[in-house]
């Protein structure tokens, strides 16, 4: 028999428990663990996820069965970004340590990807065994016949290749019955060249993943619903307001420039929008996941140094231009581009120590939490 407590960890790095099914981690416990994977099945049974969560219940069963002291855990990374991710289920593994007591751990995994945070495990506790869970497919769908027929039989697969492919066929062909054939095939190349971007950019994977966050934020009563969507409207005007000085200032300088042009109409109302949407997010952070507020806290200095230096670049290219009716010339675009530097710096710095004061102050809470914890526990 193991000494200890061993911890059945499940990881999901890409967090499709929270991006897909609204499940936040760490998810401690049987049934919890059940409970995660019914809701990701339902909203996606085609996840491998599905069956890696179910093996660590299996493998929980098991153990127990042989006498051994072990507790089942699912850990989530980041949907968007691997990086922050990956730091998350280090601090979630350190709470559920500290909550378990947990002297060595079992990891569960649907994949290689999954085993990349490997080394934050065995950094925190030994990793006595790794299962890579493999789903077994139907011989007939070996057959590309099948295969091809499967992906298009998946509504995922369906609009993201028969809907663009057929939209374009179509405003091809209504082109040709009015007689102007060289206007579709600028259209449909020039649709196709958008979309192509989009999706390689990975714009399509934000939009979702800013569509699922708004729902859970409104099923959860969240601030960041109403901040979101008012961030939204603002990026809507700043996009309609930097066409418009685009317009009004417009010239024959090159693209830099008409870049520079419609970031000095649409930057404020970018910034305005970023603001709304961060201190929502950190209105929700402070009332519902405090130890999470250090590092959202920083955002709305990073936003605003951004814009304003942004700002004062765009001023100062302008000024050099050849624009007439630009409202700044020459020495006030310098000033301007200085000053917007300056400040940009001064609010950068002030978010980082901002963001070192709350940290210790979570620590601080978080340590006189354990003590009290500690002192209640017999």
């Amino acid at each position: 028999m193991v000494s200890g407590r061993t911890l059945i960890l499940c990881i999901d790095r890409d967090d499709d428990l929270g991006y897909k099914a609204g499940v936040r981690s760490p998810i401690i416990g049987r049934a919890a663990c059940l409970d995660a994977a019914s809701t990701l099945a339902l909203a996606d049974p085609e996840d491998s996820d599905v069956n890696a969560i179910f093996q660590a219940v299996k493998t929980h069963d098991e153990l127990v069965g042989r006498g051994e002291e072990v507790e089942v855990v699912i850990l989530t990374g980041d949907h968007m970004h691997m990086l922050e991710g990956d730091r998350k289920i280090g601090d979630d593994l350190d709470r559920v340590l500290e909550k378990t007591r947990a002297s060595s751990c079992i990891l569960i995994s649907d994949g290689v990807e999954d085993e990349y945070v490997l080394p934050i495990i065995q950094s925190r506790l030994p990793v006595s065994g790794i299962r890579r869970v493999i789903v077994a497919q139907m011989p007939n769908l070996e057959g590309t016949y099948y295969i091809i027929k499967k992906l298009l039989d998946d509504p995922k697969v369906a609009r993201t290749v028969l809907i663009p492919v057929g939209l374009g066929m179509l405003i091809y062909a209504i082109a040709y019955l009015i007689g102007y054939p060289e206007g579709a095939t600028i259209v449909v190349v020039g649709a196709i060249g958008f979309y192509l971007l989009f999706k390689g950019l990975g714009f399509d994977e934000f939009f979702g993943y800013t569509i699922t966050s708004l729902q859970v934020a409104l099923r959860r009563g969240r601030v960041t619903f109403v901040s979101y969507i008012t961030a939204i409207l603002f990026v809507i005007v700043g996009i309609i307001i930097g066409l418009y000085s685009l317009l009004v200032y417009y010239s024959d300088e090159g693209l830099l420039f008409y870049v520079l042009t419609f970031a000095y109409g649409a930057i404020g109302w970018f910034t305005a929008a970023g603001l709304i949407g961060s201190i929502g997010r950190i209105i929700d952070v402070y009332l519902n996941e405090t130890h999470d507020l250090g590092r959202v806290i920083v955002l709305p200095f990073f936003i605003s140094a951004i814009g304003i230096i942004i700002y004062g670049i765009s001023i100062y290219m302008l000024s050099l231009s050849d624009i007439e009716n630009f409202p700044f010339k020459d020495v006030i675009g310098i000033q301007y581009a200085v000053f917007a530097m300056i400040g940009g710096l001064v609010l950068a710095f002030a978010g980082v120590y901002i963001q070192s004061v709350v940290n210790r102050w979570i620590e601080k809470k978080e340590k006189e939490e354990e003590v009290i914890r500690n002192a209640v526990t017999p």
